[in-house]
C-alpha cells in the first residue's frame, strides 16, 4: 500500500522513480487480486508491470536523448476523449460479457469497465496526457465500492487516497500545461 501511494505521489511530481515503486506494489497486488478471484485486476496489474518499464523508458530516455524533445504535459481533444470514451465502452461490455459467463470472477462488468479503462489511462500517463486524472478519479471511485464490497478495506483506503491525489495532480498538471503554452 505505501509503494503505491509513493508511486503516485512521485507521478504527480513527474518524477521517474514512480515506475519502480509501480513495479514493485503491482506485483503484490496481482496476488491479492488472483486469490480474490478479481481475475480483471490482477491482469491489470500485470498490464501496470509491463507499463512500469515503459513508462521508465519513455520517460527516461525521451528526456535524456534532447532536453528539447523533454515529454511535456499535453492534452488530448473533446472529440478525441469522447471516442475513446466511446470504444472502451463497448470494449468494456464486450469483455464483462465474457467474464461473466465463462469466468468464475466477481463484479465481472465492472471490474472489466476498470481495468479496461485504467489500461488505457495508465497509457496516458506514460504518455503525460492530462486527462488520464480524470479517468483514474472515476475509476479509482469505482474500485472503492468493489474493495468494500470483497472486504479489502486497506485497499479500499488507497484508492480513496487515489482519488484525492489523482484530483491533486490533475489540478497541478493542468497548471503546467497552461504555463507551458
Amino acid at each position: 500500500m505505501l509503494l503505491s501511494i509513493l508511486y503516485l505521489i512521485l507521478a504527480i511530481k513527474q518524477s521517474l522513480w514512480c515506475w519502480p515503486a509501480a513495479f514493485i506494489s503491482t506485483s503484490i497486488y496481482i496476488i491479492l487480486f488472483f486469490d480474490a478471484d478479481l481475475l480483471m485486476d490482477s491482469f491489470l496489474n500485470f498490464y501496470y508491470l509491463i507499463m512500469a518499464i515503459y513508462g521508465w523508458y519513455s520517460w527516461k530516455f525521451t528526456n535524456n536523448i534532447n532536453k528539447k524533445n523533454e515529454l511535456k504535459v499535453s492534452s488530448l481533444s473533446i472529440t478525441k476523449n469522447t471516442k475513446d470514451t466511446f470504444t472502451l465502452i463497448i470494449i468494456s461490455l464486450i469483455l464483462g460479457f465474457f467474464m461473466k459467463n465463462y469466468t468464475t470472477a466477481d463484479y465481472a462488468y465492472i471490474d472489466t469497465f476498470t481495468t479496461v479503462f485504467a489500461i488505457y489511462s495508465t497509457y496516458l500517463l506514460a504518455k503525460k496526457v492530462i486527462e488520464n486524472w480524470i479517468y483514474w478519479i472515476i475509476i479509482d471511485c469505482i474500485s472503492i465500492y468493489i474493495y468494500i464490497n470483497k472486504q479489502f478495506y486497506l485497499t479500499a483506503i488507497l484508492f480513496l487516497i487515489y482519488t484525492i491525489l489523482a484530483f491533486i495532480a490533475y489540478v497541478q498538471w493542468k497548471k503546467e500545461y497552461i504555463y507551458a503554452r
